[in-house]
């Protein structure tokens, strides 16, 4: 029997009448996020062990279609879309004019179709955004989350992959085609590879009983927690146009073309890469203890500078070593010498780890 697509229990559901686009601030005041849902050891063990998929619920799909599609995203995102291949998948953010991101993506190409994957809880008010600037060019945005599953494989996978791919990707953002939709390899976790299977839904039900026997499925927020071990922001509701990219390593990652045309934000973005230092960057912490309301867009204060804030939690998991993993967009000075706390000047203290990447100097 194959297994169904409905969210593992424990998934957050996430809801908020907040627009993205509102005064920056506002969603972080106004969303709320449930607790953070903590797998069990088991669940970890199986992806650090073994190997292990997961139906990721907290993904949307846009689909892009039309003769202007593709010219139509690239002058609306911060990478190359005019020129994605059918080989390959890249990261992209969404800017408003004053260059701070409203959504990010993973976008990819499949026929005449671009794919964009995007937090689901942005998905709609970001979806009609893009619409309104669509005009006159021969493009059209569709909702395709309801048939399109996104699932999730890291650890040792692939073995149950095989018996449904002919190849494998052999690159981070390489992506392979095949009757059961299309495998992106993502960046890897702790040393584990990492691997999103999208398509359409019902021919991924179908194949789901080839890798039961093989893989355990465990919950979703095993992905958020390797997302954030990866060192990979994601833009949702409450921290939605907050950050430059800049802030959240986007330029690292690979997800702003500066060499493309104009956008949304562009003359912002760009500035703030050539007009001399970045001061804020996106590094990766642990918060002791079980503190499940923790929650992007928590402010963060610095020890020496109690009386303002310091930097924002962009992303949350509970970590398998216990505590719970963030990615925090900070002052790069606050890194240098005191404490770092959650929430308020005597809040929690975060320990910060390495990225799994280098970030530039800055002089």
């Amino acid at each position: 029997m194959n297994t169904p697509l409905a969210p593992a229990s424990g998934t957050p559901s996430v809801a908020s009448s907040t627009p993205v686009g509102a005064a920056p601030g506002a969603a972080v005041a106004a969303f709320e996020l449930p607790a953070l849902p903590r797998p069990s050891a088991a669940e970890f063990d199986a992806v650090l062990e073994h190997g292990a998929y997961m139906p990721l619920a907290q993904f949307g799909v846009i689909d892009a279609t039309g003769d202007d599609a593709a010219s139509f995203l690239h002058g609306q995102l911060t990478n190359d879309t005019q020129h994605l291949d059918a080989a390959n998948a890249r990261l992209a953010g969404y800017c408003s004019a004053k260059g701070r991101l409203l959504a990010s993506f993973l976008t990819w190409r499949s026929g005449d179709t671009i794919h964009l994957l995007v937090s689901k809880d942005v998905q709609a008010a970001v979806q009609k955004r893009l619409s309104m600037f669509i005009l006159r060019a021969k493009a059209k945005l569709a909702d395709a989350t309801g048939e399109t599953a996104v699932i999730g494989l890291a650890g040792d996978v692939r073995h149950a992959l095989s018996g449904v791919f002919d190849a494998l990707p052999d690159g981070v953002h390489v992506k392979v085609d095949g009757e059961a939709g299309s495998l992106i390899r993502v960046p890897d976790a702790l040393d584990r590879l990492r691997y999103l299977w999208v398509g359409p839904k019902a021919q991924i039900e179908a194949q789901l009983s080839r890798i039961d026997g093989k893989l355990k499925r465990v919950s979703p927020a095993v992905w958020d927690w390797l997302d954030i071990r990866a060192g990979e922001p994601r833009i949702t509701q409450p921290v939605a146009e907050q950050f430059v990219p800049q802030m959240v390593n986007f330029d690292v990652l690979g997800a702003v073309n500066f060499r493309k045309g104009c956008y949304p934000g562009q003359e912002v973005v760009a500035r703030s890469q050539y007009r001399g230092t970045i001061k804020r960057r996106t590094s990766l912490a642990n918060v002791a203890g079980e503190l499940d309301t923790v929650k992007p867009g928590a402010e963060l204060f610095h020890s020496d500078d109690p009386g303002q804030p310091c930097g924002m939690v962009v992303n949350a998991a509970c970590a398998q070593a216990g505590g719970v993993d963030l990615l925090v967009e900070i002052k790069l000075a606050a890194l240098e010498n005191g404490s770092v706390h959650l929430g308020t000047a005597d809040g929690p203290a975060l320990t910060f780890i390495p990225l799994p990447y280098g970030l530039p100097a800055e002089v």
